[in-house]
């Protein structure tokens, strides 16, 4: 099988091209940067430029199935110029990709986008799976909603089209978790506001899973990415100073302050949302992290 990967230097795509690997599963993946183009037996890089709809159509060989996880970072100050961006950069590449497959002869049968669980509106009260559709117009909301919409072209090239949506990613090698564990290494760790957001998270280590799985099974629709066992910004606060071995003594950061440092961003750190992981598992998906502590220790240990 062979698999052509969006996105697949970042976080999460370095993760998936690892268990392809692991997994003998071939990758075709597309940069933007013509110094990563490197091929291996197990690898070939392919150049594209989505600003400018363009695409090396020799990556679509012999592929069965597209893996895109292409998209600018949310992770980066919203101006109203970044805000664009973020949506700017979902539609094109997903755009340039359907555009493409219309124009050639083509071998692939699926689709398996990344989505976020950010679609869901902040609540401290609502378990939310993926029937949930009373979406809110919040710019996070707001952006995984385009980004599904188009997704949903590769239905009209009789694609199996599949959605991961996915929570906050635990890993040693970026993300959330390193700059979480920044201020608690020194000392100075707090959860934000009163602590009582609720974060869905998820073990890298399952998240590549979960996508091979998907994969696998050919499972269509959407799917929460998320560990069966949600925490609130507290525990999860607390659970990692335990785990490295620090106090917490400082009081937790006022909403407030957050903003003005962060701007609109800050609602990364203060929404909640508890979200089911019971969907993938009824498919008979299989976490090897359910709970925080063990998730934790594995990547901090």
């Amino acid at each position: 099988m062979r698999v052509l990967i969006t996105g697949a230097t970042g976080l999460i795509g370095k993760e998936i091209v690892k268990l392809c690997h692991e997994k003998a599963i071939a990758v075709n993946y597309l940069t933007t940067s013509k110094s990563k183009l490197n091929e291996s037996d197990k690898t070939q890089g392919f150049y594209w430029n989505p600003k400018q709809q363009k695409i090396d159509l020799d990556c679509f060989k012999d592929v069965h199935a597209i893996i895109h996880l292409a998209g600018a970072t949310v992770s980066k100050r919203w101006t109203s110029a970044y805000k664009k961006e973020i949506i700017s950069s979902r539609k094109e590449t997903t755009q340039l990709l359907v555009n493409s497959l219309k124009s050639i002869e083509h071998t692939v049968k699926q689709i398996i986008s990344a989505s976020a669980i950010g679609i869901y509106p902040d609540s401290l009260i609502n378990y939310y799976d993926e029937t949930f559709k009373d979406f809110d117009r919040s710019f996070l909301s707001g952006v995984v909603q385009v980004w599904e919409q188009e997704v949903d072209a590769f239905l009209s090239l009789n694609i199996t089209v599949s959605k991961i949506r996915i929570g906050l990613v635990l890993s040693n090698k970026g993300g959330a978790l390193s700059e979480m564990i920044k201020p608690i290494k020194y000392g100075v760790g707090a959860a934000f506001g009163d602590g009582k957001q609720w974060q869905s998270w998820i073990h890298i280590a399952d998240l590549a899973q979960l996508f091979l799985y998907v994969l696998k099974y050919q499972l269509e629709g959407v799917y929460n990415a998320v560990a069966p066992g949600p925490v609130t910004n507290q525990e999860l606060t607390k659970t990692i100073a335990i785990t490295l071995g620090k106090p917490l003594f400082l009081p937790n950061i006022p909403r407030f302050f957050m903003k003005l440092i962060l701007g609109d961003m800050h609602t990364l750190l203060f929404d909640s949302q508890r979200v089911s992981s019971k969907k993938i598992e009824d498919k008979g998906f299989y976490f090897e992290y359910h709970h925080l502590q063990p998730a934790l220790e594995d990547l901090l240990g």
